[in-house]
């Protein structure tokens, strides 16, 4: 019973339905297969059967050996009272699955919602800043105790973008977006941004953060933004998608994800929002306000020097992160001009 996957971009084919199912005691016969259409770099599915609803997740970069590690830190998450969707384990025990040389791993379905930072309150913000804490603290504890495969982060080093390279990459894609003919408006903004970018470079290359300045590493989620966290109600019901769980800059991933959440459209972020948000951050994550200071400074600079939805755009051709263009392109702008303002939100 294969899924259709009509709706998905670019379209691939379905999974293997039964033969899957049938390495899973607990999981009945298939009854419906719907692709799960939100988010970017993930395949999903929602399966119906006669003993439940499921997600099903095929994972595109496939490494099985990644793919157990990450199911056993959110197995110790759970036990440890982290919100998270662990795997259903197979007949044998495995929760890794491998037909036709694609990997896919079968976890219950939670219902929830999602929640982006203009639908939490101040006291939700709050609640979600310390969850990340709780994240990182346990994190810590259950990537280092051997169980998972995991080690101690031994202090990688995370260096910064070289302005030189974003100059280049500046002049690149003026040239792609002005060659697109006939344009359009997505376009004329693409080159205002691109232009107004390198002159805010131009103003701000001596404050590239030097090597040496990242905060404290240690394991992260590695993807912490709304279509990741589902929400029952007022309260966070699963962290999902910990693809990207590796050893990071902890303080870096909590700035990003409150860029991602409490980012309006028209570029600022909900400052008294991102206050609270990072003060119970720190105190669940016993983080002091010099690592966060630091990661201000080093996600500023990040995300000066990034133009991610445009190389989709014009490298890739591939529109789906077009519409975030808007919002993120206006947000670098706008902390350049409010820097101390917001390092203040999060460091006091």
């Amino acid at each position: 019973m294969p899924c259709s996957s009509a709706t998905l971009v670019p379209p691939v084919p379905g999974p293997p339905l039964r033969a899957l199912l049938h390495r899973y005691r607990i999981a009945g016969e298939p009854v419906s297969c719907e692709p799960v259409t939100q988010g970017l770099l993930n395949r999903g599915y929602r399966v119906a059967t006669t003993r439940g609803a499921y997600f099903l997740k095929h994972h595109l970069d496939g490494d099985p050996e990644a793919i157990v590690r990450q199911h056993r830190a959110t197995q110790r998450l759970q036990e440890l009272g982290v919100p998270v969707a662990p795997p259903v384990q197979g007949a044998g025990g495995d929760t890794v699955a491998v037909i036709g040389g694609r990997c896919y791993a079968l976890h219950p379905w939670i219902d929830g919602r999602h929640r982006d930072g203009a639908q939490l309150t101040v006291r939700a913000s709050r609640r979600l800043g310390g969850l990340l804490g709780l994240v990182h603290t346990c994190l810590d504890h259950v990537m280092g105790d051997g169980v998972t495969g995991g080690t101690q982060p031994q202090g990688a080093a995370h260096g910064s973008r070289d302005p030189a390279s974003t100059f280049q990459e500046i002049t690149e894609l003026l040239a792609l977006a002005r060659g697109r003919s006939p344009g359009d408006a997505f376009d004329e903004l693409a080159v205002h941004r691109l232009v107004e970018r390198r002159e805010l470079l131009e103003r701000h290359a001596h404050r590239r953060p030097p090597p040496g300045a990242e905060p404290a590493t240690g394991w992260v989620h590695g993807d912490f933004h709304p279509l990741n966290l589902l929400y029952r109600g007022v309260e966070p019901a699963a962290i999902v998608d910990w693809d990207r769980l590796a050893v990071q800059p902890r303080a870096e991933e909590a700035v990003r994800a409150a860029a991602i959440f409490f980012v309006r459209p028209t570029g600022e972020l909900a400052l008294t929002k991102v206050r609270a948000y990072a003060t119970a951050y720190r105190r669940a994550a016993g983080a002091d306000a010099h690592e966060l200071a630091a990661a201000v400074h080093r996600v500023w600079w990040e995300r000066l020097n990034d133009f991610w939805v445009l190389r989709w755009r014009y490298v890739r051709h591939d529109r789906r992160a077009d519409p975030q263009f808007a919002a993120v392109s206006a947000l670098a702008v706008w902390w350049t001009k409010e820097y101390e303002a917001v390092r203040d939100a999060f460091t006091s």
